[in-house]
């Protein structure tokens, strides 16, 4: 028997970093859809800084591709992708829908979940039948008037009904989500289909897998937000194998010294990352950077989303997004806009690098994203180090 597969760090990152679209022009092939199913989801927030998250992480790898192009391939008559619970709320290819199922039977056994489930859902159910598809405005409004969890029953209703599988979400007006049967929006064959716990999490496991490239069990389980069985479900499958994932050994990635210490996407380990490195301004929810413990581990790179913190105790600032360059998290930006200009609050250059070999590419990262959203100026308000304001601020496109 031979032991697992050894790649270095840098190896390791690279990998990863193809396996997310961040490398080469043939992540660019297929445009939205095809990276949609490369990633296997794509988180969703509500906060719209330079554009919502969801568009960012398209931009991050297609480049200036239109906004309205990237809605349209997310949602669409007929639905190519859903709204559901991955990672965190993700849009993921429709053809994944059969592949939740062991979620909705548990939503369904817990018939609880942020919120007591009203007794008016089977009459919202009907509702949605008869009259759907519908938003929380169609039936009472999505809020009590309190703060933003005081949701009506309503809202809580729609979004149970949602979790269990009798509705899906697959469009969006105003970021308003419209709630429609599943059996109007699902494709009968995938809406037949019925896998058990276990197959689910080994589809699961492979998509994960192949989307993150080089994973330990940790980032695996960060990806699904498995728990309890399901998370045991999934060491059965690394385990023996069923996933396709192949066992590697990581230098530098924590484990027992001549055992594997992660998994990789067999396919991603026969041949070499080959192509330009993208050079971009990352989502705080991209899944390049979903779980803080791997970014550190893959490129020694601590990350704090800082929106959460109290305004006098931030660092970096509100909305900060990593500068991906040259294969490396090189700094981050905390970006704003004013008008047709570009407001970079702060830039800050990770310790270590050279100001005079990486303002290039915080520059271009940065009018790049500039002119994606509409803008044409930057100003660099703040800067660690210092000099990086002079350079930044003459800098042209």
């Amino acid at each position: 028997m031979t032991g697992p597969t050894d790649l270095t760090a840098d190896e390791a990152r690279r990998i990863i970093l193809r396996s997310q679209g961040l490398i080469g022009a043939a992540p660019r092939q297929g445009g939205v859809h095809a990276m949609l199913r490369r990633l296997g989801a794509v988180q969703l927030d509500t906060i719209s800084v330079l554009a919502r998250s969801h568009e960012l992480v398209a931009y991050a790898r297609l480049g200036a591709v239109g906004r309205a192009k990237v809605e349209r391939a997310y949602w669409h008559n007929p639905a190519q992708s859903f709204e559901y619970w991955c990672h965190a709320a993700c849009i993921l290819p429709i053809e994944h829908w059969p592949l939740y199922a062991f979620r909705r039977r548990a939503y369904r056994d817990r018939k609880y979940r942020w919120h007591e489930v009203p007794d008016n859902v089977e009459k919202l159910l009907e509702q949605v039948r008869e009259s759907g598809p519908l938003m929380t405005s169609d039936v009472g409004g999505a809020k009590n008037g309190g703060p933003w969890w005081d949701w009506s029953d309503s809202k809580i209703g729609l979004e149970w009904l949602l979790d269990i599988g009798e509705l899906v979400c697959s469009r969006r007006v105003g970021w308003r989500r419209v709630y429609d049967l599943a059996e109007r929006v699902v494709p009968a064959d995938l809406l037949a289909e019925d896998l058990t716990d276990e197959e689910c999490v080994v589809r699961l496991a492979a998509i994960a897998g192949r989307s993150l490239g080089v994973a330990n069990r940790t980032d695996l389980i960060d990806f699904l937000r498995l728990k309890g069985r399901y998370a045991a479900i999934l060491d059965d499958v690394l385990l023996s194998g069923a996933a396709g994932l192949t066992p590697v050994t990581v230098a530098g990635w924590p484990g027992k010294k001549g055992q594997a210490n992660a998994w990789a996407d067999a396919a991603a380990l026969e041949s070499e990352p080959r192509g330009r490195h993208r050079t971009t301004l990352v989502s705080p929810f991209d899944s390049l950077i979903w779980h803080r413990g791997r970014t550190e581990r893959v490129f020694g790179f601590t990350y704090t989303l800082e929106l959460y913190v109290p305004k006098h105790k931030r660092v970096h600032g509100y909305f900060t997004m990593p500068v991906l360059a040259g294969g490396r998290l090189i700094g981050r930006v905390d970006p704003a806009r004013e008008g047709s200009t570009l407001v970079a609050r702060q830039v800050s250059l990770e310790p270590g690098l050279s100001p005079a070999k990486w303002a290039g590419a915080l520059a271009d990262a940065l009018w790049s994203a500039a002119e994606w959203v509409g803008c044409d100026a930057i100003r660099v308000e703040r800067a660690d180090p210092p000099e990086l304001v002079p350079i930044l601020n003459t800098a042209g496109p």
